[in-house]
């Protein structure tokens, strides 16, 4: 059987291990574009000797609109490309392979960070109890307005065109978000989707945005080079559960498989919390598609290797312990402890926190 420490081929990208450096958004990106800071910070993380067969990054917005936390990087326009060019080069010289995660907020957002102090948008004009991180800190998040029907091709478009500077950018694929209650989640359950248009009601509806967003990226780059995101019963972001997660998740799964996509990265529980939050069968959502499963949420060194060499997973993505870990895949190689995480820093700041982890003699 495969080992954690095996390299694996995803659709169109070749890893030398199955260890990935989940999204984690960092908020060291301030006039929304990558800088030096995130060069070094990812290329710390990048060759696989040491850190991530995979680096997913942090969270980009493929709009304007689809910002929803102060300093976070987008991925739509020329000076965005440019920065990130910086970022894969320089993951790329150290050996490692990099997607871009794209991301929508939609009604995880504040005014404050919207073009003209607009509200977000979403399925739903419901406002969700949350927070996000702003120039004033942790606030909560803006009453949205709901999506018009005649909206969402443009919603669809801007990450076809997200996709297509990611390219450019570099990266070796991308990462569509379709987690964590954000965009296209509050599209697919039923807790946050009250629509009436072809875009809710039916499980068939709900899955439409998804469907719609995948079939343009892999128009756009090729399935082979195209991820997935999923958390089908995480509580994050005030999304609620869905009243049959487990018909939703899997009709949306295997509506997709005509786009052969390089690999399907889940959320098991509540992101960053329970792994038991609700009853969920993953192992039935696999059997949905062919594409490469990547499991997240909790794994310590002895469930990884496991749900590996079982076969349950073919790669485990690590999220916090690859922040205070730059060198998390040596350490995961030879037992080794791992430094503590200052929490103090996870989000905004500079290079305190974010580059300056200690590493392990080779």
């Amino acid at each position: 059987m495969p080992s954690l420490f095996d390299p694996i081929r995803i659709g169109d990208i070749a890893l030398d291990t199955r260890i990935v450096m989940a999204p984690l958004t960092r908020n060291r990106a301030p006039g929304q574009v990558p800088n030096a800071l995130m060069v070094e910070y990812y290329a710390q993380r990048a060759q696989p000797a040491t850190g991530a067969g995979l680096i997913v990054t942090e969270a980009s917005p493929v709009c304007e609109f689809g910002h929803g936390y102060l300093d976070t990087p987008g991925i739509y326009t020329p000076e965005q490309v440019a920065g990130w060019k910086k970022v894969t080069d320089a993951v790329h010289a150290r050996g490692g392979r990099i997607a871009i995660q794209l991301w929508h907020v939609g009604r995880i957002s504040h005014v404050s960070l919207l073009p003209g102090g607009q509200p977000p948008v979403s399925s739903t004009a419901r406002a969700a109890n949350s927070k996000t991180y702003t120039a004033k800190g942790f606030e909560p998040v803006s009453a949205p307005r709901a999506l018009a029907t005649q909206e969402i091709p443009g919603i669809v478009a801007a990450y076809r065109h997200a996709a297509r500077c990611a390219i450019e950018a570099g990266f070796d694929g991308v990462e569509i978000h379709a987690a964590n209650g954000y965009l296209i989640e509050q599209f697919l359950r039923d807790s946050c989707n009250d629509r009436t248009d072809e875009y809710g009601g039916s499980i068939e509806n709900r899955t439409r945005l998804l469907r719609e967003v995948v079939q343009a990226v892999t128009e756009e780059i090729g399935g082979g080079r195209t991820g997935l995101r999923l958390s089908p019963v995480t509580p994050a972001n005030d999304i609620g559960q869905d009243s049959n997660p487990q018909a939703l998740y899997e009709a949306a799964l295997a509506q997709l498989a005509p786009y052969n996509l390089a690999f399907v990265h889940v959320v098991e529980g509540a992101t960053g919390g329970a792994r038991d939050v609700a009853p969920f069968d993953y192992a039935a959502l696999r059997r949905q598609t062919r594409a490469a499963w990547m499991v997240n949420n909790g794994y310590d060194r002895r469930m990884a290797v496991e749900v590996v060499s079982s076969g349950a997973a073919d790669l485990v993505a690590f999220g916090k312990p690859f922040i205070a870990n730059p060198d998390l895949g040596l350490r995961l190689q030879r037992g080794a402890a791992l430094n503590p995480l200052d929490t103090a820093t996870l989000y905004g700041g500079g290079a305190r926190g974010y580059i300056d982890y200690p590493t392990l003699a080779l």
